[in-house]
């Protein structure tokens, strides 16, 4: 596969450019196994409807065929559990969770990941993903299957990290 080359210039990169080395949803770390793509997580409802709203050039327009999406605010009600669990950036650059060659976070990421661009960050944001199957654990621990209702925070949460607790 001849590598394609993606120029970005949306609100936060300019002139910013990669390559997809890998076939758009192929090819993953085997110790990365996401239950939703990225279509299916904004057509779902994550991140209050407001992450990646500029970046429509970047990404496929059938992606946001379908997607809950606020440009002007962040609206939890938008949101699969209609709860916030989202921190604000500022808080995960604070943390050092940023990247700077993905500025908005691991969803960017993994977007990037998910359409075929392999990164020297996979490893720490893969680690990441990993790291939430703690939560996955605890739904299902604490929950009656079925029961949407409980510890929607969670399942929200785990829902921007690609876990669909939908199926618990």
């Amino acid at each position: 596969m001849k590598p394609k080359v993606i120029l970005v210039n949306d609100k936060m990169q300019t002139n910013y450019r990669y390559e997809l080395t890998e076939p758009v949803g192929k090819h993953f770390s085997a110790n990365f196994t996401p239950e939703l793509t990225p279509k299916q997580m904004l057509a779902m409802g994550i991140f209050g409807g407001k992450y990646m709203t500029d970046c429509r050039n970047e990404f496929p327009a059938d992606w946001y065929a379908k997607a809950k999406l606020n440009p002007e605010t962040h609206d939890a009600s938008l949101n699969y559990f209609g709860i916030n669990a989202s921190q604000p950036l500022s808080v995960w650059r604070k943390k050092g969770w940023i990247h700077s060659d993905d500025p908005r976070g691991w969803f960017q990421w993994y977007c990037r990941y998910y359409m075929g661009r392999r990164h020297e960050d996979d490893d720490r944001q893969i680690k990441r993903w990993n790291a939430m199957r703690r939560h996955l654990a605890q739904v299902k621990k604490n929950c009656v299957p079925g029961d949407m209702n409980c510890r929607r925070k969670q399942r929200q949460d785990l829902l921007h990290w690609a876990y669909d607790t939908t199926k618990i």
